[in-house]
C-alpha cells in the first residue's frame, strides 16, 4: 500500500506541474496572437466550464473500468496537447481554446477517477493522510510551475512548454497503471446498473449528510475565492498602491499556506471529521477576506496564507467525505456530481466578483466573508441541534426502558 501511496502523490505532483504551467501560458498566448485580454480570460474560463457536465461524465466511470479510462484519458490529453505545435499566428488561436476545454474535461474525468480509485488502491486509515500529501503536491506547485511555465514561453515561445506539458500526461498515466489494485469481477452492463448521472449523483449528496455538509462547505467558499478575485486586484493596485507583480507575492503566500494545510489535512479530519474541518476551513478563509480589507501590505500576505489554509482544508474534506461514504459502485458519478457542486458555482461567481468592484475592492471581500460565516454558523448550529435531538431521544427511550421495569416491578 506504500507503494500505492507514493504513486498517487507522484500523479498529483505531476498533474499539477503540467496543468499550471500550461493554464497561465495559454492565457498570455491567446493574449499575444490577438491582443485581447477578454480572450485571454476566455481561455481560463474553458478550463472550468466542462466541471458542469460533471455529473454524467462521472458516471462514465462506473460504467467502464476505472484505471483504463483514467490512462486514457491523460494519453489522449498528450494527443490534443500536442496540436498546439500548429499555433503560428492569430487564425490558429482556436486550438488553445480546445486544448483548454479538453484540460477541463480531463479535470473532471481525472478528479472523479481518482476518488474513485483511492478507496480501492488504499486501505480507509490511509484516505486522509494520502489526500492531505496530494493537496500538499499540487499547492507546492503553484509556487514554481506557474513561473516556470511563463519564463519557459518568454524564452522559447510557445512550442517547448507544448512539448513539456505533454509529456506529463503520458507519465501520469505510466503512474496509473503501475498502481497494485485488488482484482475486480467484470462491470455490469445489465440496465438496471447503467448510471443515472445527476440524479443518482445527487441522491447521495443530499440523503447524507456526512457528504452534503462538507461539500457544500467547499462549494461556498471556493465560489467565494472565485468572487473576490478581481476585488484582490483592486486592493492591491488601487487601494494599496502596489505594483501588480505583488500579486505574485500574494499567490506564493498563499501557495505556502496551502502546502503546510495539507500536511496536516489529513490528520485533523482522522480526529475531528471531515464536516468540522470544512466549517475550519470555512472560517479560515472568511477570515482571511476580511484581512485583506486591512489598509496595510503585511496584514494581506498574512491574510493570503490564511487563506491558503483555509480553501485546502475544505476542498480536502470534501473529498474524503465522498470517498468515506460513498457506495463503490456510485463513486464516479458522486465524485462528479461533487465536482460541479464545488467548483461549477465559480463561473458565474467570477464574472459576478468583477461586476462587484464597482463599489470598491473591500465591499466584495467582506460580503464574502459574511457568506462563509453564515454557512459556517449555520453547520455548527444544525449540528448542535442534531446532536442534541439525539440525545433526548436517547433520554426519552432510556426513561421509557426505565419506567417499563418500574411498571414490571410494581405488577409483580
Amino acid at each position: 500500500m506504500r507503494r500505492n501511496a507514493t504513486l498517487f502523490v507522484a500523479v498529483s505532483l505531476l498533474s499539477g506541474l503540467g496543468g499550471s504551467a500550461m493554464s497561465l501560458v495559454a492565457g498570455i498566448w491567446v493574449l499575444d496572437l490577438t491582443g485581447s485580454t477578454g480572450l485571454a480570460a476566455l481561455a481560463g474560463l474553458c478550463v472550468y466550464a466542462p466541471v458542469l457536465a460533471g455529473p454524467w461524465l462521472g458516471g462514465l466511470l462506473d460504467r467502464a473500468p476505472r484505471r483504463p479510462l483514467v490512462v486514457g484519458v491523460n494519453l489522449a490529453l498528450a494527443a490534443v496537447l500536442l496540436s498546439l505545435l500548429a499555433v503560428r499566428g492569430p487564425d490558429r488561436a482556436w486550438l488553445i481554446f480546445v486544448v483548454s476545454c479538453a484540460y477541463g474535461l480531463s479535470y473532471v474525468l481525472i478528479d472523479a477517477g481518482e476518488t474513485a480509485l483511492l478507496p480501492a488502491a488504499l486501505p480507509p486509515a490511509r484516505l486522509a493522510d494520502v489526500n492531505g500529501w496530494r493537496s500538499s503536491a499540487q499547492e507546492g506547485t503553484k509556487l514554481v510551475a506557474p513561473l516556470a511555465g511563463a519564463g519557459l514561453y518568454a524564452w522559447r515561445g510557445g512550442p517547448p512548454v507544448v512539448l513539456l506539458c505533454a509529456a506529463v500526461p503520458v507519465l501520469v498515466a505510466a503512474g496509473y497503471a503501475a498502481l497494485r489494485l485488488p482484482a475486480t469481477g467484470p462491470v455490469d452492463r445489465s440496465p438496471a446498473a447503467r448510471p443515472h448521472g445527476l440524479r443518482a449523483g445527487l441522491a447521495v449528496l443530499l440523503r447524507r449528510r456526512a457528504v452534503r455538509v462538507p461539500v457544500a462547505l467547499a462549494a461556498v467558499t471556493i465560489a467565494m475565492s472565485g468572487f473576490t478575485t478581481a476585488a484582490l486586484y483592486t486592493v492591491v493596485v488601487e487601494e494599496l498602491a502596489l505594483p501588480s507583480t505583488f500579486l505574485g507575492v500574494l499567490a506564493s503566500a498563499q501557495g505556502a499556506g496551502s502546502v503546510l494545510a495539507g500536511l496536516v489535512v489529513g490528520r485533523l479530519v482522522a480526529r475531528r471529521g471531515a464536516s468540522a474541518v470544512g466549517v475550519a476551513g470555512t472560517v479560515l478563509f472568511a477570515l482571511g477576506c476580511l484581512g485583506r480589507c486591512l489598509p496595510w501590505w503585511p496584514a494581506t500576505v498574512a491574510a493570503s496564507v490564511v487563506i491558503g489554509v483555509g480553501l485546502p482544508w475544505t476542498l480536502v474534506a470534501a473529498v474524503i467525505a465522498v470517498q468515506t461514504h460513498t457506495p463503490a459502485a456510485l463513486l464516479g458519478r458522486v465524485s462528479g456530481t461533487a465536482n460541479t457542486a464545488m467548483f461549477g458555482p465559480v463561473t458565474a461567481a467570477i464574472p459576478l466578483g468583477s461586476a462587484a468592484v464597482h463599489l470598491g475592492g473591500r465591499p466584495p471581500l467582506v460580503a464574502a466573508a459574511v457568506a462563509c460565516l453564515a454557512v459556517a454558523l449555520t453547520t455548527v448550529a444544525t449540528t448542535a441541534w442534531r446532536g442534541q435531538s439525539e440525545s433526548d431521544t436517547g433520554r426519552r427511550d432510556r426513561w421509557r426502558i426505565s419506567s417499563g421495569r418500574e411498571r414490571s416491578c410494581n405488577f409483580r
